[in-house]
């Protein structure tokens, strides 16, 4: 009977050991399926899946930055996606979030910029932002982020509503009024290459309005979640130089108690994997440790901290909690 017993404790003991152990499911919050944070977040989850091991990940359909905050300050979901205004603004209780200092998120990476594209037909003899007063210009649907973001540029170089002949148009509109010869620029704050720029310059020749050095210091002193941007060549057809100006970026962003060995190897599957990610969406081409490090808004957590002290990349003090 002790014979027995000890062989059958043995036996549960190695079909014990022998077990699969299961993976730990996160989630990562996105938006709605219709912009590119899903696919973008869906990407990561395979990557996630695929190359940390003992994890998998799903991508999560939510309302986007805000509620994404929200998710993962409660722990309701694991990784997320958001604009890096929001974020700031989360993270230190302005703005929408006045009176909820939301301090408990830590920040991955920067992962792609919406970047403000100023838009205008190649011989419309607008050359600089200054050349836009006195000019009929889109400044992006009413209320929109590209709105905010273009007072924002507009303001910073002393330029106002009251020195241009301001259209609020929404992204389509505004292409088609610049093909229609309705209005002389426009602004557009989205993640590049867009749909609307993109088939506007298969039937026009389109030239992008530079920022210079200064115009870019006063942007980014009047907003502090604004990152230095330069669109690569050939982005849109007749884009023969690349085109400095700003964007907002969006973060990737994960709780403070994350434990560290996670958050170090979804860091590196990340960057290491980016490939993979580009062949998905390709506003994963701006998903470089660079832009990263010079982009994010709030402080890092320690395991990503990790991943970008070991492959030799200084980190900026304010990215330390």
């Amino acid at each position: 009977m002790k014979l027995r017993t000890l062989l059958t404790a043995a036996a549960a003991a190695m079909m014990l050991t022998a077990a699969p152990v299961s993976a730990q499911q996160l989630s990562i919050a996105t938006g709605g399926t219709g912009g590119t944070y899903y696919p973008y977040g869906g990407g990561l989850a395979e990557l996630i899946t695929k190359y940390v091991e003992g994890s998998s990940a799903v991508a999560e359909v939510t309302g986007a930055s805000v509620e994404n905050m929200g998710l993962i300050a409660r722990g309701d979901s694991d990784i997320a996606i958001g604009l890096a205004d929001t974020v700031y603004a989360g993270f230190t209780g302005t703005g929408k979030f006045e009176g909820r200092t939301l301090d408990n998120v830590r920040a991955i990476a920067s992962i792609y910029p919406n970047a403000v594209q100023i838009v205008t037909m190649a011989d419309s003899g607008i050359n600089g932002l200054a050349d836009l007063k006195g000019k009929r210009v889109s400044v992006g649907a009413p209320g929109s982020g590209t709105e905010v973001s273009a007072q924002t540029v507009l303001n910073a170089n002393g330029i106002t509503y009251d020195d241009i002949e301001e259209q609020r148009l929404n992204f389509n509109e505004t292409a088609d009024a610049l093909r229609d010869g309705d209005i002389d620029a426009g602004f557009w704050s989205v993640g590049p290459p867009t749909s609307s720029i993109l088939n506007l310059a298969t039937t026009r020749d389109i030239k992008l309005i530079a920022l210079t050095d200064e115009e870019i210091v006063a942007a980014l002193d009047a907003e502090p979640t604004f990152a230095a941007y330069a669109l690569r060549t050939g982005i849109y057809e007749g884009v023969e130089a690349p085109v400095n100006t700003v964007s907002t970026p969006n973060v990737l962003f994960v709780s403070e108690d994350m434990d560290e060995e996670l958050a170090y190897q979804i860091t590196k599957t990340l960057f290491e994997h980016v490939d993979e990610l580009i062949a998905i969406h390709p506003a994963a081409n701006d998903t470089t440790v660079d832009f990263a490090l010079n982009s994010t808004p709030i402080p890092m957590h320690p395991g990503a901290l990790r991943y970008y002290e070991e492959t030799g990349n200084p980190v900026p003090p304010q990215l330390y909690p």
